[in-house]
C-alpha cells in the first residue's frame, strides 16, 4: 500500500449510523476515513482467505508477502483493527503472532486487538517429526511461542 497521489474519488451511500461507525473506527485506528477503509480492505480479504481450510497455508503465505512488503506506516494502518472474518483459534493466533512480529520488526505499536486473542491451549508444531520439535521449541519467534505455535520462520521469510 505505497503512498501515491490520489486522483480519483469514490462516493458511496451509507446510513448515518454506518458513517458514524466508520468515523469512530477510523478515530480508534488513528486514521482518516479514507485511509481506514483502504487499509482494512486488503488485510481483511487476505485474513478471510486464511480461514478457508482448503487454501489456508497458501493464504498465510500470501498474507506474509503482503505484510512483509509494507513500510511501517502502511503496516500500522493495515492491521490497526481486528480482522472481521470468523477464524479458528489456530488461524487467529497465527495472524495475531504475524502482526505482533511485524510490529516489533517495524517498531510500531502493537494493535490492542491482538491481546484479545487467547493463546492456544495445546502446542501447534509446524511438523509432525518428533526430531525437529526441540529445534522449533528453541527457535520459534517469541510472538509465536507466546501463542503456543512453534515454527521455524516468520514474517518476511520462506521455508
Amino acid at each position: 500500500m505505497g503512498k501515491s497521489a490520489k486522483s480519483e474519488q469514490l462516493q458511496i451511500r451509507v446510513s448515518s449510523a454506518q458513517k458514524t461507525a466508520i468515523q469512530r473506527a477510523a478515530v480508534r485506528a488513528g486514521l482518516d476515513m479514507s485511509a481506514y477503509v483502504l487499509s482494512r480492505e486488503r488485510f481483511d480479504a487476505l485474513v478471510a482467505a486464511c480461514a478457508d481450510t482448503s487454501s489456508g497455508r497458501y493464504a498465510l503465505a500470501e498474507l506474509n508477502s503482503f505484510l512483509s512488503g509494507l513500510n511501517a506506516a502502511d503496516f500500522r494502518d493495515a492491521v490497526a483493527l481486528a480482522p472481521t472474518a470468523p477464524l479458528t483459534p489456530f488461524i487467529a493466533n497465527y495472524v495475531a503472532a504475524m502482526v505482533e512480529y511485524g510490529c516489533s520488526r517495524l517498531a510500531v505499536p502493537t494493535p490492542s486487538w491482538t491481546r484479545g486473542v487467547e493463546p492456544l491451549a495445546e502446542p501447534a508444531f509446524a511438523t509432525t517429526l518428533q526430531s525437529l520439535r526441540l529445534h522449533l521449541l528453541t527457535h520459534s519467534p517469541a510472538p509465536f511461542r507466546r501463542r503456543n505455535i512453534f515454527i521455524d520462520t516468520t514474517l518476511g521469510a520462506r521455508v
